[in-house]
């Protein structure tokens, strides 16, 4: 069961929370709602992907919506006597095209620190990715990485590499673990991610499971 099902999915509602959290009984406003929720979320994360955002959540209320950040740098979002921020305002406020319910809408913006980026699945899954992209031998990479996880409290790692992996001719997935991943324990904190890497050879999938 742990091995075909996502692990955040499993745990949703018994350690983990929802990402976007509102409710509408109108099928209809719910299908869009969650639509430009799915954008907001995925061109946020590619807009900021240089400040190390991890994760998007989107909280609605009747005229009001909040929209917390998780970033490994929350300076570099924020900017320069909060700059950023206006921007990223704006941004949301052309995506979800408002047009007259512009000013009765109130959009609040909350930046939230990620205190220990490699106990974070997506955050690691993106810094393997991007070594791959520049030609980093992968072994050393993913050992170097399961290493600091271990450093940083982490009671287990696995990671999985799948496409042409180290430019070979066949694809073919590769499995490296460290320490304990219990996928099925419904209780235990397990972080997953997956996030692709576009190298010469073509993509490589990365996938990251972290115990916290």
């Amino acid at each position: 069961m742990g091995q075909k099902v996502n692990p955040h999915g499993l745990r949703l509602g018994i350690i983990y929370n929802w990402k976007s959290r509102w409710f509408f009984s109108n099928k209809k406003t719910y299908r869009d709602t969650l639509i430009i929720d799915i954008k907001i979320r995925d061109k946020l994360m590619k807009k900021f992907s240089f400040a190390g955002i991890t994760q998007v959540e989107i909280e609605r209320a009747i005229k009001k919506i909040t929209v917390i950040i998780y970033s490994v740098k929350p300076g570099m979002i924020i900017g320069k006597g909060g700059k950023g921020l206006e921007e990223v305002k704006k941004f949301i406020v052309d995506e979800m095209k408002l047009g007259k319910d512009k000013k009765e809408l109130k959009i609040e913006i909350k930046i939230e620190p990620v205190k220990k980026p490699y106990l974070n699945s997506y955050y690691v899954a993106q810094s393997i990715a991007e070594k791959l992209v520049r030609g980093f031998p992968h072994r050393g990479v993913v050992h170097n990485t399961m290493d600091r996880v271990m450093e940083n409290g982490g009671k287990g790692i696995k990671i999985q590499l799948g496409g042409r992996v180290g430019g070979s001719e066949i694809s073919r997935r590769e499995k490296y673990f460290q320490g304990t991943i219990p996928t099925s324990t419904i209780r235990e904190d397990v972080d997953f991610a997956k996030y692709p890497a576009l190298t010469k050879s073509g993509y490589i999938g990365v996938k990251v499971w972290i115990c916290r």
